[in-house]
């Protein structure tokens, strides 16, 4: 994977350079391809030859991971559905698989015919055949079966109110949960008498099944009412009393094991930056909220604190403006930081999400220093204007600190990585 070289100028290349190389360090502890493999490898897993169903960001490589395990022969049956730009369908067809692509981060018609395609590739199976299912963030826009009740244009709205809510993303998938027949356990209807495995990526808090791609295999009675003192419009609310599904209780439970998730990406980045030759102070609790104030935050510490390089992870929130500009969490976050450090010197701060995207933008995040608003200044933007409109990535751009990775093969959410030296 190639970074995009939009701030090497700007930076001493050692310092970049390394901060970077931790970053790269952290995503292939978390690879997609890797964890499957490995898991399948090293674990008792008794079928020989499942069908495999590869739902989210990272559903190409993890799928590529099961190709590994089995030997680098062709899957028996397969199925991708991933975010436009991750697929490689001429590998796919090498491997016995069929590749599609949903709607990313709103629903659309894609995500109902992949929704479609996914409980017809099921019915298809003889009634005996093992089901493995890869699952990872993003699953939740890609794949979608409507209820009665419900129009795609309705599913939108509500999509976009969600994104644009600063809700976290438990509360997020919640209230997906409940507009669909498939998320919440319900795609476990589909599945029958057949047996069935899950491993799962995770990009949620806590690792919670019912939140990464909103439970599309969790038996319904292990999911906690997360709607629960949450306050939704009116018009959602109606939305979801319409509705009124309770997927059909199923005979099946499946086997659901997380395989990745943000703190081994976090360990990785901490052993690389020692071996590197750097202290470290990897910072405990989950760096969550509101980004601007998360990034007045990470840089109050990094100023205050030791020499070295310090690490969170973690996933933020932006409540947008009614005409958002362009960016996403993690710039909103960096260019929060940006303004705290201005005029330090030896202070530098990485902020990207894993999965290689934030926000609607193709960029992963930015790497700021103390210079990074004055720079944006002479090119005619001011950082506090900016953070108001939610538009950190023109001024980010104009910078030039933001990180472009392209697709990842995994999603763990974010990772702030900082250096101070004096």
């Amino acid at each position: 994977m190639q970074i995009a070289d939009r701030a090497g100028f700007r930076l001493s290349k050692n310092i970049r350079d390394n901060l970077l190389e931790i970053f790269l360090a952290a995503l292939d502890q978390v690879n997609g391809r890797h964890v499957v493999s490995q898991y399948l490898n090293s674990s008792q897993y008794e079928h020989a030859a499942p069908a495999v169903v590869a739902i989210g960001k990272a559903a190409q490589a993890m799928m590529l991971g099961a190709y590994d395990a089995f030997g680098q022969k062709p899957i028996n049956q397969g199925l991708v559905i991933t975010k436009p730009g991750h697929l490689d369908y001429p590998t796919l067809e090498c491997i016995g698989c069929k590749g599609l692509e949903g709607g990313h981060p709103i629903p659309n018609e894609q995500s109902l015919a992949a929704g479609y395609a996914l409980i017809e590739f099921i019915s298809q199976l003889p009634v005996d055949r093992p089901i493995l299912f890869l699952i990872s963030g993003g699953a939740s826009s890609l794949v979608e079966v409507l209820p009665d009740g419900i129009s795609l244009d309705e599913l939108s709205r509500v999509n976009d109110w969600l994104l644009a809510s600063g809700l976290p993303i438990k509360s997020v998938n919640s209230v997906r949960r409940k507009l669909s027949k498939i998320k919440g356990g319900g795609l476990l209807q589909f599945v029958a008498c057949r047996s069935v495995d899950a491993l799962l990526i995770s990009d949620v808090q806590s690792d919670d099944p019912a939140v990464i791609g909103s439970g599309l295999l969790v038996a319904p009675g292990l999911i906690a009412n997360e709607l629960e003192g949450l306050v939704l419009p009116d018009w959602i609310q109606g939305l979801i009393t319409r509705c009124d599904i309770s997927p059909p209780v199923s005979q099946i439970n499946a086997s659901l094991q997380v395989i990745a998730n943000l703190d081994m990406a976090c360990k990785a980045a901490v052993n690389k930056a020692e071996e590197l030759g750097y202290s470290v102070v990897r910072h405990d609790g989950f760096l969550c909220g509101d980004a601007e104030v998360a990034g007045k935050y990470v840089a109050r510490e990094l100023i205050e604190g030791a020499s070295g390089i310090h690490i969170w992870g973690g996933e933020t929130t932006v409540q947008l403006p009614a005409n958002p500009g362009h960016g996403g969490r993690n710039q909103h976050l960096a260019l929060s930081a940006a303004q705290e450090i201005a005029g330090y010197k030896g202070l530098y701060l990485l902020v990207v999400g894993t999965d290689g995207t934030d926000g609607v933008t193709d960029d992963a995040g930015a790497l700021v220093d103390g210079k990074t608003v004055e720079r944006a200044f002479l090119e005619g933007h001011d950082s506090t204007d900016c953070l108001c409109r939610a538009d950190a990535g023109r001024l980010l751009a104009a910078s030039g600190d933001l990180i472009n990775t392209g697709p990842t093969d995994t999603n763990v959410m974010d990772l702030v990585i900082g250096l101070k030296f004096e």
